[in-house]
């Protein structure tokens, strides 16, 4: 019965990651003309949002990204009242990234044009655009086109091959589709997405294993396993009440994360871990959790919740009674997994993933309850454990350094936010290398806390913790110079607040024109390296922070590429609109971005920034696509990869 049970949650859970392992359309857009009054009328743009995406407002500075704007291009009888107005909850953040307040919405975005009508017949036509981000990847620029009333004329503009030219567009054979043979080498998107999960469950799993070494937890196991063995004459019936105890302690913990995502979801979650006011929270939260690990005093639920619970597990049997004994290990633990838990929850929020709290949850149940499993089946072990003593307050205080340590990138976000400027990149870097010293400084027994013991002897992997700790100190110091640490630059403040920084090394793109950059490639004789990128394209910037600053990257993308960026929210007009035939409907491109953007769907078969792609002088992929990941090891072999399989070719 526990195994069916335990088949049809995994399924359930497996069921519940497929769903979120892909995103088509996140934003579908309609429009409606309502009548006010004689003479007076409004267009309605109603955009239906998927989960984790948001759509920008409007009248965003012009260094941030796509704001919501409304274009008319034909209008006749009738004359448009204000600008496009954002209607219904939109909310507000600040953006690390762009250094600004930015404006937007979730699940739902209305956006209303007034008109007023100056004659009897009247036509209109036009289209809004919007820009649609998630966490990883950003939109291009995408327009609703509309037109109400009685069209007086048609104006199209179509696209004639020339000679194997379309002379507005480029060369036809660099413009060839190529998505079938970009298939061929597989997606790299969904790899990076269960990379993104696997790190969120690993990232519970180090919670779950940190705090089994806490004085909560560590002593508590060799006595319940131990009860479980003795109680019964029967072993198997003992090792199978201890394998009971162990998935009552993954399900208790794992319903927490779903009960957190279904309160708050998805969306609410990162909402709150980007709004000032909840990070000042969330800083203050980790401060008072490292207080009490540093031995201030003790986090504890009320003792009448646990006495409740141990007492309704003593009169109960079977399986009942199981369960009530891991609740009320749950609750006799808090003091210790409490602040771990809450750092989780608070860290996989950022992700904007549905089910991050559950996975996380996951993952530190898991890492929690093994070893009564373990134990159990290997009675053994628990001559060979290490006894309980002064070793688990130096997990707790070094737990607490870690806390404090995150509150500051915490704090970092309100503080830019608010614009106070007390926290710049330098600032952040001087606290954090001062906390690992410290920690350094007390691994080695240089520092007591409350509840330390007495004993001045340092244990080997002490000394080895201690040594970590201020080597990661010292590696932080070039910082405060400008050197990029690309270990810290997810939780450091921007390069951009650092008053002083010695740091030049930067990729420029060498051009920015397709057709131009390919001629220049096959002269030149190197492969091409095309970023599809965006002015707006938040995580287009953290890859150009984080991996492109490695000597590596720049250095093959400098010395064997030619690299063409391509904005795909560039506003600069075309000479004159083109009218191209995409997927059996006509589209209109207007600006030098939506060029890029059609060239990125119609070529590549993707729409999302950021994307890179490796060609030949053909205009031929040389592997497959990256799309976001920060990890440097990777995009190093997408380069090396496309460099070698152009060599072949050259053969």
């Amino acid at each position: 019965m526990n195994t069916k049970l335990i088949q049809l949650f995994l399924f359930i859970l497996w069921g519940s990651v497929s769903a979120f392992a892909q995103i088509q359309d996140p934003v579908v857009f309609s429009t409606k003309w309502n009548t006010l009054a004689p003479g007076e009328a409004e267009i309605v743009f109603t955009g239906e949002i998927e989960p984790g995406w948001h759509v920008y407002s409007t009248a965003l500075p012009d260094d941030g990204p796509t704001s919501a704007t409304f274009h008319i291009e034909q209008i006749v009888g009738a004359e448009l009242v204000g600008e496009l107005t954002p209607v219904g909850d939109e909310q507000e953040m600040y953006d690390k990234i762009f250094e600004m307040q930015l404006r937007y919405f979730e699940q739902k975005a209305t956006f209303v044009q007034k008109v007023r009508l100056t004659e009897a017949d009247y036509y209109l036509r036009g289209y809004m655009e919007y820009g649609a981000c998630d966490d990883e990847r950003c939109l291009p620029p995408t327009s609703v086109e509309f037109s109400f009333g009685k069209e007086p004329g048609t104006v199209s503009v179509a696209i004639a091959p020339e000679g194997g030219r379309t002379p507005a567009l480029g060369n036809a054979d660099y413009w060839k589709p190529v998505i079938t043979e970009l298939n061929s080498f597989g997606d790299q998107t969904a790899e990076a997405s269960d990379r993104s999960w696997l790190y969120i469950f690993l990232t519970g799993l180090v919670g779950g294993l940190l705090a089994l070494f806490t004085p909560c937890v560590w002593p508590i196991i060799p006595m319940t396993v131990s009860f479980f063995l003795k109680r019964t004459k029967d072993k198997k019936k003992g090792i199978r009440d201890a394998w009971t105890y162990g998935a009552s302690i993954v399900v208790i913990y794992l319903t927490l994360g779903i009960a957190i995502t279904l309160i708050f979801g998805a969306s609410a979650l990162n909402a709150l871990s980007t709004n000032a006011v909840f990070n000042i929270l969330f800083c203050l939260m980790l401060v008072v959790f490292a207080a009490s690990f540093f031995g201030a005093f003790e986090i504890t639920l009320p003792a009448k919740w646990t006495t409740a619970v141990d007492s309704k597990a003593e009169q109960t049997t079977g399986l009942l009674s199981i369960f009530l004994m891991a609740f009320t290990l749950a609750l006799v633990s808090f003091s210790c997994t409490g602040p771990i838990i809450g750092f989780l929850l608070v860290e996989v929020s950022s992700t904007g993933s549905i089910i991050a709290p559950a996975i996380g949850m996951l993952g530190f149940a898991i890492a929690l309850a093994l070893p009564f499993t373990l134990f159990a089946l290997f009675p053994s072990w628990l001559k060979s454990m290490p006894k309980s003593g002064g070793w688990m307050n130096v997990v707790k205080v070094t737990l607490g350094f870690l806390e404090l340590a995150f509150a500051l990138k915490f704090l970092s976000v309100a503080d830019l936010a608010y614009g106070w400027r007390i926290l710049d990149r330098e600032v952040f870097l001087a606290l954090w290398i001062v906390l690992f010293f410290l920690l350094g400084a007390y691994l080695l027994g240089k520092i007591k806390f409350p509840h330390d013991d007495d004993n001045t002897k340092v244990s080997v992997p002490r000394f080895f913790l201690a040594l970590a700790s201020l080597a990661f100190a010292v590696y932080m110091i070039p910082g405060l110079w400008g050197a990029p640490l690309k270990a810290v630059s997810a939780f450091s403040p921007p390069m951009k607040t650092q008053d002083f920084n010695l740091y030049t090394r930067e990729v420029h793109a060498q051009f920015d024109d397709f057709d131009a950059g390919m001629m220049y490639a096959r002269k030149q004789g190197k492969p091409v390296m095309l970023d599809f990128t965006g002015y707006g394209c938040v995580n287009c910037r953290k890859m150009e922070l984080a991996v492109w600053t490695d000597t590596q990257v720049s250095g093959l993308i400098n010395e064997d590429y030619v690299l063409i960026t391509l904005f795909v929210d560039d506003k600069t007009p075309l000479t004159a609109p083109l009218t191209v035939e995409e997927y059996g409907k006509q589209r209109t491109l207007r600006t030098i971005g939506d060029k890029w953007s059609y060239l990125q769907r119609a070529k590549f078969g993707a729409n999302a920034q950021p994307f890179y792609v490796l060609i030949d002088n053909d205009g031929m992929p040389l592997n497959s696509p990256y799309a976001y990941d920060e990890e440097v090891s990777r995009y190093v072999e997408f380069l090396q990869t496309g460099l070698k399989n152009y060599t072949s070719l050259k053969e």
